[in-house]
């Protein structure tokens, strides 16, 4: 059976490359198309401003940029209909310079109801525009003609979005590297707003090793998820560190171990909460630090807090840590009464036995556990346990060797807590620690 002829033109430029017909159009039709350019734009204006409300609303420069798109879009139609060529000319010719203008004024659906409007209006004039022969070879064309237009118009959206995802990427990595090096600068602070921040609270940042083999969709999985359990979230990985900025962490006790899952195998530090994003490079320095003192501890549990960490930081040459220890638990026992600095540190070297320390210090064994309920108020860390008390005896073993006059507060021996005396923990961790009432041993 022969087969039907191929036409050489159509075959080459595809599916919509072509005019409607196989024929060449009308060179009369053609002269009256272009003849009519200007009025068929005139009508398309107005039509936009008669059946689109958000065109009329529009600033005047917009819809300049707008109105522009339309007739370019009517002129090269003509241009198309004469001489079919490859589609791919659709985002130069109609959209040229203008795709960063259109995807700022207007949405890819309202976009959509403009190229709607302007084939409805030259779709109307076609039996104006040719005789009836050659209506239904232009009216298809048309059709073809606005498929494409779509098709580019999505394209331009495309390309807007992916080239503000890379730049958004990036800005986000800047602001993330600013805070780690504790950068804080007016130029800080424009990036914080660009990339959308608006957390003034409860700020953390939480530190691990990236997964293994991470995948492209990481970074929209990490956001995903953390979106759910924080107001805003800011994502850096540097090699095989993954940082999480957190702000406004709702229930910080579930909210932490179910981000910690996102993160590799090994130990999940966060850092204490700061008050602003230009001021979180000190939750950053601490997180860090505890992340490589982490290795000393390996029954930490995931996530741990920078804080808990104090002492395996300090063995580790942390300076931070050694100050923290000495400001909320060193000072503070012995700017109280009651001796309280000399009951734990009699109760500690004692193998924590109640009744030996009521011996060494000649009193009841009820005054020790008052004493050492004292301690837990008055540091927020119990003596009762094991951890805690590892911890409570190195600010003991920091505070002694830190010299009196290195940055000392005027506490000691006052007679009363001094009013520059730092209070119990308020940290995530130490809200998320189990009471330890009903354990063995408990005061």
């Amino acid at each position: 059976m022969p087969q039907p002829e191929v036409d050489p033109g159509r075959a080459r430029s595809g599916v919509g490359a072509t005019n409607a017909g196989s024929t060449p159009p009308d060179p009369a039709t053609v002269e009256k198309l272009r003849a009519t350019i200007g009025s068929l734009s005139t009508a398309t204006l107005r039509q936009l401003d008669a059946d689109l409300p958000w065109y009329r609303g529009l600033r005047p420069d917009e819809r300049s940029a707008l109105g522009l798109v339309a007739q370019k879009g009517i002129a090269s139609f003509v241009n198309w209909y004469q001489k079919p060529v490859s589609p791919a000319w659709v985002l130069s010719d109609v959209f040229g310079t203008a795709p960063t203008e259109l995807t700022r004024s207007i949405s890819l659906q309202k976009a959509l109801q403009l190229i709607r409007v302007v084939v409805q209006v030259v779709e109307d004039q076609v039996p104006f525009l040719a005789p009836a022969p050659d209506q239904g070879p232009l009216r298809e064309a048309v059709l073809r003609y606005s498929r494409e237009v779509a098709f580019a118009a999505a394209d331009v959206y495309a390309r807007a979005a992916e080239t503000r995802g890379s730049w958004d990427t990036r800005l986000e990595a800047l602001v993330v590297d600013a805070i780690l090096r504790g950068e804080s600068s007016d130029a800080l602070r424009s990036r914080i707003a660009a990339v959308g921040w608006k957390s003034q609270a409860r700020i953390t940042v939480m530190v691990g090793s990236t997964p293994r083999d991470p995948d492209a969709g990481l970074l929209n999985e990490l956001r995903r998820i953390t979106g759910r359990l924080a107001e805003d979230v800011l994502v850096g990985i540097q090699g095989e560190r993954l940082i999480l900025v957190l702000g406004g962490v709702r229930e910080p006790e579930k909210a932490y171990p179910r981000i910690s899952e996102l993160f590799g195998a090994g130990a999940v530090v966060f850092g204490p909460e700061a008050s602003s994003l230009v001021t979180a490079s000190s939750s950053a320095q601490a997180a860090f630090a505890g992340l490589t003192a982490a290795r000393a501890w390996p029954d930490a549990p995931r996530p741990v807090s920078s804080e808990d960490l104090w002492p395996e930081r300090v063995i580790s040459g942390d300076a931070t840590a050694r100050g923290a220890l000495v400001r909320s638990i060193y000072r503070p026992l012995l700017a109280a009464s009651n001796g309280l600095e000399q009951t734990l540190s009699s109760y500690l070297e004692l193998g924590h036995s109640l009744e030996a320390t009521s011996r060494s210090l000649f009193v009841h064994a009820n005054t020790v556990r008052y004493r050492l309920r004292r301690v837990s108020d008055l540091t927020g860390w119990d003596p009762l346990v094991p951890r805690e008390a590892y911890v409570l005896q190195t600010a003991l073993v920091v505070g002694r060797l830190t010299p009196a006059e290195a940055g000392a507060d005027p506490v000691r021996h006052s007679g009363s807590p001094a009013a520059s005396t730092t209070s119990p923990r308020t940290t995530a961790a130490a809200k998320a620690r189990p009471s330890t009432a009903g354990r063995p041993g408990s005061l």
